[in-house]
């Protein structure tokens, strides 16, 4: 609007300017255009490039179109600058959205799903895009998948499966996924206990095997045989072991798994992130438990550690769990406030909170009177 009116009031001027020519001699017209001649020739020498506006550039080309063609070659423009100014008119013109009917645009929610499909689904091209939204109700074509992704910065379905992180793909295996370690926990009588577990990486479930002050191969290979009789048919969903190089960790050990269908795979040397789950819960463990206790013996680190795993897997949230514990039903109902007691574990050192059944009143019944 104020480029517009800008436009309408340099015609004015200049149609106003003309009218005012007209009352003049020939002398003065040519004195005059001689004076701005030497006044152009002396701002060129100052200005390397002007910089007219868009109104300023519409009169100046609709002025050189009256010029003879020896004039226009020492405008302030050239033929090709103007050329170029129409061109870009052109090109503003075409991309301008075209108003009345046509294709409506896609939903918002349409362009997320895309979108979703995209992100979860690397391998998915156009086409098997377009055949699920189908199959979900949306009929949109393969083009405008294609062109849903390119503006949202997504590439096509072979980059986007090459671009696969770490965390997807242990996320894909997670299932199929043990992890072991020992944690070493210190007495009050100065004396190093080693403790024995396993975790379910999927789950994050964890089993204390054992907990011994010499651990041995024999000792840890009889523990991976207790493990595989408790897990029962459970224990052929796992396909890896994750391990360290811990001599204790024998052939006869990967042999048990293996016997199972679970191969043993060995950390890389001096690489703790590559068995990060079973380190973590260590962390937690410590930080949470065996750091904020005196421990005496083997039997009390057993029982300690065996109740904060029965509270790690059944009264802890988990982030990796979307702050649900490895137990936890997956349907849980708002509880009352006022029915949800404390439990604690570990003399308090823990606390779990659970609801409590509501009781009915007691009524006791009193023995009718006999009769007068």
């Amino acid at each position: 609007m104020i480029v517009g009116m800008r436009l309408l009031y340099l015609i004015f001027c200049r149609l106003l300017g003309c009218l005012l020519l007209l009352g003049r001699s020939a002398p003065a017209n040519n004195a005059e255009i001689l004076a701005l001649r030497h006044e152009v020739a002396v701002l060129r020498r100052q200005i390397e490039r002007p910089r007219p506006s868009w109104a300023d550039r519409a009169v100046l080309s609709a002025l050189a179109r009256h010029l003879p063609p020896a004039l226009r070659r020492h405008r302030l423009v050239t033929p090709g600058t103007l050329l170029a100014w129409h061109r870009r008119l052109v090109r503003w013109k075409w991309r301008q959205t075209a108003v009345g009917p046509g294709r409506p645009p896609l939903p918002e929610e349409t362009v997320a799903l895309i979108q979703r499909l995209a992100r979860e689904n690397p391998t998915w091209g156009y086409v098997r895009i377009q055949g699920e939204l189908r199959r979900l109700g949306h009929r949109i074509a393969a083009a405008t998948v294609r062109r849903v992704l390119r503006r949202s910065g997504l590439p096509p379905a072979p980059q986007r499966a090459s671009q696969q992180t770490w965390r997807s793909f242990l996320h894909t295996q997670a299932h199929t996924l043990l992890a072991c370690d020992f944690m070493h926990v210190e007495t009050v009588f100065l004396r190093r206990l080693y403790v024995f577990f396993v975790m379910e990486i999927a789950t994050r479930r964890v089993h204390v095997l054992g907990v011994s002050a010499r651990p041995t191969g024999a000792w840890v290979t009889q523990l991976a045989r207790n493990l595989l009789m408790d897990l029962g048919d459970r224990a052929g969903c796992f396909r890896f072991l994750i391990r360290d190089r811990d001599s204790k960790f024998t052939a006869a050990f990967d042999t048990v798994f293996a016997g199972n269908g679970t191969a043993a795979i060995p950390a890389p040397p001096q690489s703790p992130r590559s068995n990060a789950f079973a380190e973590r819960w260590i962390r937690t463990a410590r930080t949470e438990c065996t750091d904020r206790l005196l421990i005496t013996g083997e039997r009390h680190l057993r029982t300690v550690l065996t109740t904060y795993a029965e509270h790690y897997n059944a009264g802890r949230p988990h982030r990796s769990l979307d702050l649900r514990a490895p137990d936890d039903d997956p349907n849980i109902n708002p509880l009352p406030a006022g029915t949800i007691r404390r439990r604690q574990v570990l003399g308090g050192l823990l606390n779990e909170y659970h609801t409590t059944p509501l009781r009915l009143p007691h009524h006791r019944q009193g023995t009718p009177s006999s009769a007068a």
